[in-house]
């Protein structure tokens, strides 16, 4: 499969051929990228909510008034759900909401991810990212000219620090390093720019069947 490579100021290009993407046909693969992105969002959820109910809210021990003769509805605790101030009825509470996902739909959903981009042409390399470039604007131009809309990510091996400096104030653009790529980057960028580094990395770990 092809993909564009850009030089490292991003001014020229020129196609090359990776004979290690993955390729799929037909509809193979997509409900794994679903399960995993479904789980990695499930796993990122904290899970601290809290409600309390009418036996956790302060107060409410005595009757508010009398059982008949008041002219009023019955009553036994101001903090009934009813009431303001009262418990709240199967309200949330703390709860782990993780999903476990096996290895090989891991692996497979990360592959059909990166197939669909890599054919999709939202895929492009960059020779390497400039180390000496530590101003934000003029990462921002070379950014700007491998994509000029939408929100991009930048992937490397590692990131130099003056990169990441450059990069941390442009609204569009986040940071991933290979090793930590998912099969949710993948899928929510509009663009997506990997290093030469950064492509043996991945595709290292795709052909050799690690997560």
């Amino acid at each position: 499969m092809k993909l564009t490579v850009f030089s490292s100021d991003g001014k020229t290009s020129s196609e090359r051929d990776f004979a290690g993407l993955p390729t799929f046909e037909g509809d193979k693969g997509l409900q794994a990228v679903k399960e995993v992105i479904v789980a990695i969002n499930a796993n990122n959820r904290q899970g601290t909510h809290s409600t309390k109910t009418r036996g956790e809210v302060r107060g409410g021990g005595k009757k508010p008034w009398r059982q008949k003769g008041t002219g009023r509805a019955r009553a036994g605790s101001i903090r009934s759900p009813l009431w303001v101030g009262g418990g709240v009825v199967f309200g949330p509470k703390p709860r782990d909401y993780s999903k476990k996902v096996n290895g090989k739909v891991r692996q497979l959903a990360f592959s059909r991810a990166l197939f669909d981009r890599a054919s999709a042409g939202e895929l492009a390399v960059i020779e390497a990212f400039d180390g000496k470039i530590s101003k934000t604007k003029a990462m921002n131009e070379i950014v700007g000219r491998i994509a000029p809309a939408g929100r991009v990510l930048l992937v490397d091996a590692t990131f130099a620090d003056s990169t990441s400096r450059a990069s941390r104030n442009i609204d569009r653009v986040s940071l991933q390093e290979a090793a930590k790529l998912n099969t949710l980057d993948l899928a929510q960028y509009t663009k997506i720019i990997v290093s030469s580094k950064a492509l043996e990395a991945i595709l290292s770990r795709v052909n050799g069947g690690k997560n």
